[in-house]
């Protein structure tokens, strides 16, 4: 921002644009030449609250037309502050401030109000309306200065964090690009289907998926997820996801792998020894050869395995979460397998869809919920099933996935 010193000491700002709003042009001349003299050269005006509506892209009515384009000055059409008349015929002053900050894009232009009244409650009305600040008439110099340098001033900082703002959403919509570029394709084999419905609560995740093709006949299969939601537990479970992949293709049996995800787990240390991040998971390794699934649950919702007649049989409770403690005992677990069987595997989001709070009857009311998603059911009728709606009444939103596995 390029910045003189005018004669009185004042910073003159060459790209501050002032409107001056006010149906007395007398007043208008006079307030001009303060801020003229002052080093504010870029100046609006405006006889009307109507006339204000025009410089600012708005119907004459106050309201934001549908088609609003931001001009080449920005989002407030290049307006940094403006000096609005209370009292004026038509659309008076609070109105005209009450129709700007009702703009999403204009909302953001303190407004100093100018009044030659006295009148405790009509100050009040234009404070509540959105003005930042008052001046009474006639004007005196140096107070006029004074609130524009510190409306100015404020002005500043919230573009400033308004372009933070913008540019942290950049870096978070490319943040999550780059997760789901890090999760695995569909897999559609001859013996084995594999799919995944995936629901941030956020734009990033604390849960993930993953899963690697072993040999001809076994395939490693896991879902993680990290402690928390948000920036954090997403960068935390990004980290897991590089070890877990090479632990799917280097260690493979189930409890050598959840192992080695303990093991690096632990090299996430912080200075806030308070802060210590660890993760639920379930890795299981489906051998279709021999018809079974082992598997070791760390501390994870258990799994579900849908025959192909309609029963179902829930995977073992697991032990210790992975990151708690520097040794964690693993214990495997087996499942028969045969054609026609549809194994789901889900992070505890999935809980939010129940209605219970109880464990015990949330992991039966969730098992009633996915019974009838056989292998027959596509997965894109499942996502339409268990996401077209709404959370239940009183439901914190979660990360949410599911895996789902079909063996042909």
């Amino acid at each position: 921002m390029n910045k003189l010193t005018a004669p009185d000491g004042t910073a003159k700002r060459w790209d501050m644009r002032i409107a001056v709003v006010d149906d007395n042009p007398m007043n208008i001349t006079v307030v001009k030449e303060i801020l003229k003299r002052a080093g504010y050269s870029d100046m609006l005006t405006a006889s009307s609250g109507v006339e204000l509506f025009a410089l600012l892209g708005l119907r004459a009515d106050g309201s934001e037309p549908e088609d609003a384009k931001v001009a080449g000055g920005g989002d407030s059409h290049g307006i940094d502050l403006i000096l609005l008349d209370m009292m004026m015929p038509g659309v008076d002053g609070i109105t005209a401030c009450r129709h700007i900050q009702q703009s999403p894009r204009l909302r953001n232009i303190p407004i100093i109000m100018v009044t030659a009244i006295g009148d405790s409650k009509k100050l009040a009305e234009s404070l509540d309306a959105g003005a930042i600040d008052y001046v009474t008439k006639p004007i005196n110099r140096i107070e006029l200065l004074a609130r524009i340098r510190v409306a100015l001033r404020l002005k500043e900082q919230k573009d400033w964090h308004k372009e933070r703002d913008r540019r942290m959403n950049e870096e978070l919509l490319l943040a999550r690009e780059v997760q789901y570029a890090a999760l695995p394709q569909p897999v559609d084999d001859e013996g084995i289907a594999i799919d995944a419905i995936y629901r941030p609560s956020e734009e990033l995740s604390g849960d993930l998926y993953a899963w690697h093709r072993i040999d001809d006949n076994r395939y490693g299969i896991a879902v993680i997820d990290a402690m928390g939601h948000g920036i954090s537990s997403s960068l935390a479970s990004m980290f897991i996801a590089s070890v877990l992949k090479e632990a799917m293709t280097k260690q493979v049996e189930p409890k050598r792998v959840v192992k080695e995800l303990n093991r690096r787990s632990q090299q996430l240390q912080f200075a806030d020894q308070l802060i210590q991040y660890y993760f639920t998971g379930l890795y299981m390794v489906v051998d279709l050869n021999k018809g079974v699934l082992e598997y070791v649950n760390a501390g994870h919702p258990p799994g579900l395995l849908i025959r192909g007649d309609g029963q179902v049989e829930s995977f073992a409770l697991g032990g210790a979460a992975i990151g708690l403690f520097s040794e964690i005992a693993t214990e495997k677990h087996a499942l028969a397998i045969r054609p026609g069987d549809r194994i789901l595997l889900f992070t505890d989001g999935m809980y939010d869809l129940v209605g219970s709070d109880y464990e015990e009857d949330r992991e039966a009311s969730l098992t009633e919920l996915l019974r009838p998603f056989d292998g027959r059911t596509p997965v894109k009728a499942i996502e339409e099933a268990l996401f077209g709606g709404e959370l239940r009444e009183g439901a914190e939103a979660d990360d949410r996935c599911i895996v789902i596995v079909d063996i042909k």
